[in-house]
């Protein structure tokens, strides 16, 4: 398994924004998370977006303006974050779909795979935003 550059960047801009949750309600703009992410400021924007969509950060404009969680860092999981940039298929289409291979009844290898993103998707499901900040916070 391979995780792409979105579903990376975007767990540290949500990071990000754990971090600074409990500093009020004051909403981070996209130029200070992608200046300290070290991200492009305008791929960032489009994973903010996309982000927004899945309803799991707040967007404001204005001169005060910028991205806020939408709820408490422990209630938002690396599982939701990943969702909404690698979708919900299995690591092999197979896994979830028994029809897209008829070798499915009699393969070994398939409930391997099976159970190889299951244990992947309990992990990111168990760690919460508020686990990544606890962390990070000890790393400093």
């Amino acid at each position: 398994m391979k995780l792409g550059t979105k579903t990376r960047y975007s767990a540290r801009a949500m990071l990000d924004l754990a971090l600074n949750y409990d500093k009020g309600s004051k909403a981070v703009s996209a130029r200070e998370i992608a200046e300290r992410q070290e991200v492009s400021l305008k791929y960032l924007e489009n994973l903010l977006a996309a982000l927004n969509s899945a309803g799991l950060v707040r967007s404001i404009r204005g001169p005060e303006g910028g991205h806020m969680l939408t709820r408490h860092p422990a209630q938002i999981n690396l599982r939701q974050i990943y969702h909404v940039f690698e979708g919900t298929e299995g690591f092999v289409e197979c896994t979830t779909d028994p029809e897209y291979c008829k070798r499915t009844d009699g393969c070994a290898t398939q409930e391997v795979w099976a159970q190889m993103y299951d244990a992947c998707m309990e992990i990111l499901e168990s760690t919460t935003l508020e686990d990544l900040a606890r962390r990070a916070k000890e790393k400093r």
